[in-house]
Order: structure tokens, then C-alpha cells, then sequence
């Protein structure tokens, strides 16, 4: 029988009871008991999970595991039927997306999210729309275009026009102009050529090395858990296990269920 990773931490059934832990003050982000549901349709059930300040956290698992329903939870476009959400210790459950993003949060969704019809520099400056971030556009520009130097290049080009990748790193680069205390990024390599993966894992670590806080989810789970600090797994809208990137990558079950390892 494989043996399984001795520091990856199964999780507790739908049925546990709810936990009453406190939440830490140096947690940035602290998900508790999260229950999603489209209608009459659960998509999330009892989900807890944390990001520390400082590291990559990923959110791994098969499609329709309801990775995607959680960002977009904790970005404040959908509204949970229980649990809480802390953000730096303070609750953000019932504020308006754009009052979240206020608060630090820059998520770049599945699909970029860009304005196709906008050039690459418009695309940008809408990226430093918080109040702190705006008498400094032009050096957060500069610092934007030093990590992205394509995109100095494409400028006065229609954000449509870019390559997949280019338009990737242009999503990024517009969340970064915010100076979010955490960036959360859905599937930045989906669609993405095997070399242009690459590149946006490398681009990832390089934003972390910058102290950036990332949350990401990546159907590339072997990439994703090579970046993370530290991991969790979502199956079928639970969390099914958690530990850190290492100890995960390494683990029999997690090989044979999302990598293709045969047993």
C-alpha cells in the first residue's frame, strides 16, 4: 500500500462539527466554516482555510470543486449562507466588492477580466483607482513595467490585440498597480503555452521574493504546489486535505489523483 505523506493533514468529514478556534491576528486572510450555495445548489460546504502574510497559498483540486466559487466569495461577488472571512482580523462578510478591493484584495479572475478595446497603458492606469495608490500611477507604472517589460513595448496597443500571455501578465500587472496586501489569481495559465507557463510561474515567484501575498488557484496543480508554501485540496466543494506544497506534491494520493501517477 502507498505510503502517505506524514505531515499532509486530512480533513475532517461535512458532518464535523463546526470549529470554534480564535482567529489569529497575524493571519491575513482566515476562512472559517464557509457554506456556498447557488440557489438551492451547495457549492461550498464548511470550507476553512488561511493565508499568511508573505506566501504563496494554493487552492488546488478537480474541476467543479468549487475553487473559483471560494475567490469569488472572498472577493465579495457571491454571499456565503455561513461562515466568516477576515481580512487582517476585520470581517469583510456583506461588504461590496469594491469596498473589499479598497481594503487590499486585487483578484485577477479566470478570463483576465481585461478591457479588450482599451490600450495596455488605459488598462493600467485603471489598476491604481484606490485613493492611495493614485498620485503615485506613474511610479507604480514604472515599477509595473521594470516586471513586465513586454508591456511597456505594447503601451499605445488595444489590450485585445496581446497574445494569451501577454495579456496574462497585463491582468497581473493592472492588480499590482493597486499594491494589494493579498492578490488572488484564478487559473493564470490556463490556455497558456507549455513555455509561457513557465514563464508565469516564474513571474509568480518573482511577485512573492517582492514580499506579494498570493492566493492562486492553478488546474496546474504539480506547478501550483511547487510555488506553495503551503496547499489546500477542495473536492467536491470540501476540503478534503492541506499541508504544505512540498509535503503535498510528494503525497501518493494526491500523484495519483491529479498528476497520473499510476500506483
Amino acid at each position: 500500500m502507498a505510503r502517505r505523506s506524514p505531515t499532509a493533514h486530512r480533513a475532517k468529514s461535512r458532518k464535523t462539527a463546526k470549529s470554534s478556534r480564535p482567529i489569529l491576528a497575524n493571519r491575513l486572510l482566515e476562512i472559517s466554516d464557509l457554506e456556498v450555495a447557488y440557489g438551492d445548489v451547495g457549492a461550498l460546504w464548511g470550507v476553512s482555510l488561511h493565508v499568511d502574510p508573505g506566501t504563496i497559498v494554493a487552492l488546488v483540486g478537480a474541476n467543479g470543486a468549487g475553487k473559483t466559487t471560494l475567490l469569488r466569495t472572498v472577493s465579495g461577488l457571491l454571499k456565503p449562507k455561513a461562515g466568516d472571512i477576515h481580512l487582517s482580523g476585520q470581517s469583510i462578510i456583506g461588504k461590496a466588492p469594491e469596498a473589499i478591493a479598497s481594503m487590499g484584495i486585487a483578484h485577477v479572475p479566470e478570463g483576465r477580466g481585461l478591457f479588450r478595446q482599451m490600450t495596455v497603458l488605459e488598462n493600467l492606469e485603471l489598476g491604481a483607482f484606490q485613493s492611495n495608490a493614485r498620485p503615485r500611477t506613474k511610479e507604480l507604472l514604472e515599477k509595473a513595467y521594470t516586471l513586465f517589460p513586454r508591456l511597456k513595448e505594447r503601451a499605445q496597443q488595444k489590450a485585445g490585440s496581446l497574445s494569451g500571455g501577454e495579456q496574462q501578465m497585463l491582468a497581473i500587472a493592472r492588480a499590482t498597480m493597486s499594491e494589494p496586501s493579498l492578490l488572488i489569481l484564478d487559473e493564470p495559465s490556463l490556455g497558456l503555452s507549455p513555455l509561457v507557463v513557465q514563464q508565469m510561474f516564474a513571474l509568480i515567484q518573482t511577485l512573492h521574493g517582492q514580499g506579494v501575498t498570493i492566493l492562486l488557484v492553478e488546474q496546474n496543480i504539480h506547478q501550483a504546489l511547487k510555488v506553495a508554501d503551503y496547499a489546500f485540496v477542495l473536492q467536491t466543494g470540501s476540503l478534503a486535505m492541506q499541508g504544505t506544497g512540498a509535503d503535498l506534491i510528494a503525497d501518493p494520493e494526491i500523484q495519483k489523483a491529479y498528476m497520473g501517477v499510476l500506483e
